[in-house]
């Protein structure tokens, strides 16, 4: 039977609750919903969208690199909007991610929902990897 690793940085934010910043078994690593946190603070990093955006990135990224995986390696993206109306612009800073840290293309496959999230946060995103 494999075993479960789970993987921490001091790069991300620590959980606010009882789950891991990322979890590793079998190949797969996946990553707990990140959000625009910086990694000293449970504050967000601004009130803007793109700020938040990019930031929550960074936190994905720090997790993906502490589990042995990156960009590359990632197969699946949930993402996590309060707005509807933020579509457009997650989309525009979303692509120019993407085409910076995969230049080639094959951006993971992703779902994107509306919900709820604690004040001040506008967005949240996870994701699955593989490892090794």
């Amino acid at each position: 039977m494999m075993s479960k690793r789970v993987v921490q940085t001091d790069r991300a934010p620590l959980p606010a609750a009882s789950f891991s910043q990322g979890l590793a078994k079998g190949g797969l690593l996946q990553v707990a919903g990140q959000v625009g946190f910086h990694p000293d603070s449970a504050i967000p990093v601004g009130t803007g969208l793109r700020e938040q955006i990019e930031q929550t990135l960074r936190n994905v990224e720090a997790v993906l690199v502490a589990g042995g995986s990156g960009w590359d390696d990632v197969l699946m993206m949930r993402v996590y909007l309060t707005d509807t109306g933020h579509f457009a612009e997650l989309n525009a800073v979303y692509d120019e991610w993407f085409a910076r840290v995969l230049p080639e293309g094959g951006h993971p496959a992703r779902t994107t929902v509306y919900v709820g999230l604690p004040a001040g946060l506008l967005v949240e995103i996870d994701a699955l990897a593989v490892t090794g």
